[in-house]
């Protein structure tokens, strides 16, 4: 029996909690793995422990490199004690003397993405600027100092190997249909008015918290477009956040674009829900219509898959990433155009059959995404590693 030890004290949103949501259990399932799972104190009751799971919390401080150098002096002796084989790192920085060999999940594309870069001098904001500089040498370092680095995507494998000078593998992220469409919690009854007060609307919908790289002002922007082009037929922008800083994760500042917003005359046609919980998102894909990412920075995009399983058409930034995650299921277009990305929704919305023909290839396409494979691909690797001699 394989006994990882998953350092997850990075994962408090987005993809590193959906990353531990769904492969924890999977591992959970099986009987040739042990799991011993490090997480900070606001998880360690979302994650149920079993006989082969045993559940780690710890308070830990707050910012990235606070945390970086918290890991390094608590977490070895932490992982000694646990008796693991492996260590899986899935917050994109190693332990500097791992005791046991070290898998690393790298998978933030901003420290590669000279696009976040110039956006980041063009908003003027230097300090996150010279923080993202800052983690993108630990980030860096991080690959060298693993035993292994896994990426989320070929794509992003790729970029990270011409950064560093390592090999790096990939192995996709999974989605689990019975897991994602079987929770049995509801959508807030107040969201579900909202819903029904668009009734008719082309709905298209964006699931992210608000930050820089998910480009919201180019959506925003083609919101606008579209506002005239579909009249009398009336489009409703739907995001999973509202566009206000403290209601969001991170240092970004939210305000530009909900100014943009107000400028455009849209604040009928875009509905801020704020923060879906995961178990009733699955009702969310379902009450829209299309959904759509401008995304300019992305290593593996969990929505994208979520939204071909559940029958939406896919409108997409033409990243590499992206079409290596849809394929044909999706439409593309450049990643600060919102000309172009209201022509792909004006496209799909007044084609019945290019709409038919899209939900069928993404579900096909979706089909092609496993957790349970990307487990078994994980395990095989950490007992590979294993057999090597322990890091000096």
């Amino acid at each position: 029996m394989t006994h990882i030890f998953i350092n997850a004290l990075a994962a408090s949103a987005g993809g590193g909690l959906t990353y531990i949501r769904n492969v924890v259990p999977c591992l959970a399932a099986r009987n040739d793995a042990r799991v011993t799972l490090l997480v900070g104190n606001s998880l360690r009751h979302e994650i149920a422990q079993s006989e082969r799971v045993t559940v780690l919390a710890e308070q830990y401080p707050q910012g990235i490199v606070q945390r970086f150098c918290y890991e390094q002096r608590a977490v070895p002796a932490i992982l000694r004690a646990s008796g693991a084989d492996i260590l899986l790192s899935t917050g994109n920085f190693a332990l500097f003397r791992s005791p046991v060999p070290q898998i690393l999940l790298s998978r933030n594309a901003l420290y590669t993405s000279a696009d976040f870069l110039r956006d980041l001098r063009d908003r003027g904001d230097y300090r996150m600027l010279l923080d993202t500089k800052i983690k993108a040498a630990l980030a860096r370092w991080s690959v060298r100092a693993a035993s292994r680095t896994v990426a989320p995507s070929e794509t992003f494998a790729q970029e990270l190997q011409q950064w560093t000078g390592q090999n790096v593998s990939f192995i996709h992220h999974g989605f689990n249909p019975d897991t994602f469409f079987k929770q049995e919690q509801a959508l807030p009854p107040e969201t579900e008015q909202k819903f029904a007060a668009t009734a008719g609307s082309v709905r298209i919908l964006f699931v992210s918290h608000y930050n820089y790289y998910r480009n919201f002002e180019t959506l925003i922007r083609a919101v606008a477009l579209l506002k005239k082009y579909l009249h009398p037929r009336a489009v409703r922008l739907v995001l999973t956040c509202k566009l206000h800083s403290p209601d969001n994760p991170g240092s970004y500042h939210a305000e530009n674009a909900a100014a943009l917003v107000q400028k455009l005359g849209l604040a009928a046609e875009v509905i801020e829900l704020g923060a879906v919980h995961y178990a009733a998102l699955h009702h969310l894909y379902r009450h829209c219509d299309i959904y759509a990412t401008p995304a300019y920075a992305e290593t593996f995009a969990h929505p994208l898959v979520e939204a071909m399983a559940s029958g939406l058409p896919v409108i997409a930034s033409d990243l590499p990433v992206h079409r290596e995650i849809c394929g044909a299921a999706a439409l593309y277009f450049p990643r600060f155009s919102p000309e172009i990305l209201a022509e792909r929704v004006m496209q799909v919305s007044s084609s019945a059959q290019r709409h038919q023909q899209m939900r069928e290839i993404g579900l096909s396409r979706s089909h092609d995404f496993s957790w349970d494979k990307h487990v078994d691909q994980l395990l095989q690797l950490a007992r590979q590693l294993a057999k090597l001699p322990a890091p000096a």
